[in-house]
């Protein structure tokens, strides 16, 4: 029996409905929303003593459930088919004296002028705007003067739709225009019962007098999960908010029927906010064999250590997976901006939302179980918080690290899932909202003296492979000893340049800093200072360089450039490009001393783009190294102007020993996790 029509068009042919309702016979056919799903939404805006109008009516079940259930009696239903028409009366005639069926065209009805309280279309208009053509939107026009027509002012048109974006953005347009009152309700889904994936939609527009002029559009969105809506400022935000949640339920469709090959990740965002409040990500393990116990699991990452290898990357996530033993692992990030109480308050809340990315087969009352490390949500103070012209917004902030240890991290929020600086501070010390142990001393609040960073400290494994490659200097002098005329170009929190002040006692230092604000940072949060070996120039580090080659040629024995780049539409991230182009390099090697050494830490996904900086610094520098972070993109560049410094791994090491037992100084303190000659054993020419 062939019920599709042969074109969309047909959907407006009142041919097309007699000839389907005879086929079909007796049975109703509801096109999606049974009447438990759209009850909550319906209770909310028809009233008893409401008169309703239902438009396409069909031989859907709503309209007598709504007299049965007692929510309203005074019901009209109108269709273009007679014989529809002719089956419901007869199925309701006796049955429900008050309710009555009408042959009809919405688009022409006979009713008065602010007839009824309630027009309720339950896919209707979807039936009949299936495409974009001028004569479709035509009737649609047409279709919404009549609704309006009927109206009373204060009366609501509901319209029960799979919310389409040409649909939904047709819809809120129009009633928005004339000065309605527009909110989208998300219905609930009943589960396994659900007839389609897209979640279904009623569009709540209630009608207001016209004002003259232009009167602020009001629209909003209330998703499933909760009675008050949120405000949203355009069309087009709200079209987007739909399709946001329209996505979220496909995905759960997918999930729920089978692995994912590759690892999906997505927020959910705070309620009254708008803003991201958990970042998820699902990972699957097909080396994992599922049993009852081991099908699904809960991943709390403490606060703080989201940028971890472990937490932030794909290969971590998948190792971390692997190691819990659970089939599918839910992964699940706190942002800094929102409160939390506590793992129990977490999980009471996420309870809900994670089971909706169950893996296939898992039993509907299975216990899953929420992990972490420590089974605490960790520790997280925003210090200070601020917007750099250059550098855009950051927040400083301390964090609880593994184990005892707390640092303090500087963030750019542009890139929020990468740590711009950090620096060890010297108390294992606890933050507002942690238990203070015996001999723990209280960090202040941001509004006191900053806590005490520990100078000996480089938490940044590029920076401990910088340093390292000081080793490569040649020289009769021991190297802490010596005299060494250092320029750093890219303050950040100032770790790097410190140690290099601190721990070379003959060492010059010169740092080159675009932004002014890192430097206030630095300064008042890092323990960075200025003195007779350190001098910080705020220019470009461009037009610095630029100048002394210009002025005052082969004065550094090392230059470092650690200097991140703005522009997040580079597949490279440090340095930005024009530090790495021939002519700037050539400038670079012209202000080095020739048995002087230039390290760059590359950070580049873009692999295109990498081998091209490897073969311009070769153009540049004839004898290159290179040295890997392990669990990193960093890449450490050891470039040297001359051949002759060609060192092999057996002096290397010799060298890094010996430099390390002069850095290890009696009373000076030294991180004993810091091993120079470890460093440099992966150190590989190119």
């Amino acid at each position: 029996m062939e019920l599709l029509p042969r074109s969309p068009a047909e959907f407006g042919s009142a041919r097309y409905w007699d000839r389907f309702f005879r086929q079909r016979g007796q049975r109703a056919f509801e096109w999606y929303g049974a009447f438990p799903e759209l009850c909550p939404v319906l209770h909310k805006y028809v009233r008893p003593r409401d008169k309703v109008l239902v438009v396409g009516c069909g031989n859907s079940e709503l309209s007598e459930q709504m007299y049965d259930m007692g929510m309203c009696e005074d019901i009209v239903n109108i269709d273009i088919s007679d014989a529809v028409i002719r089956q419901m009366q007869e199925r309701s005639g006796s049955r429900r004296p008050k309710m009555s069926y009408l042959l009809m065209d919405m688009l022409q009805m006979d009713f008065p002028d602010a007839h009824f309280q309630v027009v309720l279309d339950k896919g209707t208009l979807d039936a009949l705007l299936t495409d974009e053509e001028e004569a479709t939107l035509a009737k649609v026009d047409q279709m919404f003067a009549e609704i309006s027509r009927v109206l009373q002012v204060g009366g609501r048109y509901l319209c029960v739709s799979l919310a389409q974006a040409h649909v939904l953005k047709k819809a809120v347009e129009y009633f928005s225009r004339e000065g309605w009152v527009v909110r989208v309700h998300q219905v609930a889904g009943s589960g396994d019962n659900q007839q389609f994936v897209l979640p279904v939609f009623v569009y709540v527009m209630t009608k207001f007098r016209k004002i003259p002029g232009s009167a602020p559009q009001i629209l909003e969105i209330c998703p499933e999960e909760q009675d008050k809506p949120m405000r949203v400022e355009s069309v087009e935000r709200l079209v987007a908010a739909v399709k946001d949640r329209q996505h979220y339920a496909l995905l759960c469709s997918q999930l729920s029927k089978t692995p994912c090959r590759e690892q999906v990740s997505l927020d959910l965002c705070d309620k009254e906010s708008g803003k991201p409040r958990y970042t998820l990500h699902v990972v699957d393990s097909p080396s994992v064999k599922p049993s009852r116990e081991n099908r699904f699991a809960i991943f709390i990452i403490p606060q703080g250590r989201e940028t971890e290898w472990l937490f932030g990357t794909e290969e971590g996530r998948r190792q971390l997976a692997t190691s819990a033993g659970f089939g599918r692992l839910v992964t699940v990030a706190l942002h800094r901006e929102q409160h939390y109480e506590g793992m129990a308050g977490i999980q009471a809340e996420l309870s809900g939302k994670v089971m909706e990315l169950a893996p296939p087969g898992l039993p509907a009352r299975q216990q899953v179980p929420f992990l972490s490390v420590g089974g605490d949500i960790g520790v997280r103070a925003v210090r200070h918080q601020d917007t750099s012209p250059l550098s855009g917004e950051y927040v400083v902030e301390d964090v609880k690290g593994d184990g005892t240890c707390y640092f303090r991290r500087l963030i750019f929020l542009r890139n929020r899932n990468v740590v711009q600086s950090e620096a060890r501070l010297l108390a294992p010390t606890p933050l507002p909202g942690q238990k203070k142990r015996r001999r723990d001393k209280k960090i202040p609040s941001p509004a006191e003296p900053p806590a005490a960073i520990d100078k000996s400290y480089l938490c940044c494994e590029h920076h401990k492979a910088m340093v390292a490659g000081l080793c490569l200097l040649g020289g009769p002098d021991p190297l802490p000893g010596a005299s060494l005329a250092v320029l750093v170009v890219g303050l950040g929190g100032g770790s790097l340049p410190l140690f290099i002040h601190d721990y070379f006692s003959q060492a010059h230092v010169a740092v080159v800093e675009i932004d002014p604000s890192m430097l206030e940072v630095a300064t008042r949060w890092f323990g960075f200072s200025q003195g007779d070996r350190m001098q910080v120039h705020l220019s470009d580090g461009l037009d610095y360089v630029a100048k002394l080659a210009a002025e005052a040629p082969a004065q550094y024995d090392t230059i470092m450039f650690d200097v991140d780049s703005k522009d997040l539409t580079v597949g490279m991230s440090c340095p930005p490009p024009a530090f790495v182009e021939k002519p700037f390099l050539q400038k670079v090697k012209t202000i080095l001393k020739p048995e002087g050494i230039f390290v760059l830490n590359l950070v580049c996904r873009d692999a295109r783009l990498k081998e091209s900086v490897l073969a311009t610094l070769r153009d540049v520098f004839p004898l290159l190294y290179t040295r890997r972070i392990e669990g990193e993109v960093n890449e450490i560049l050891f470039c040297q102007p001359s051949p002759e410094g060609r060192r092999d791994p057996a002096e290397l090491g010799a060298r890094a020993r010996a430099l390390e037992g002069a850095l290890r100084e009696p009373g000076r303190p030294w991180d004993s996790s810091y091993v120079l000659a470890d460093m440099l054993q992966a150190v590989r020419i190119l």
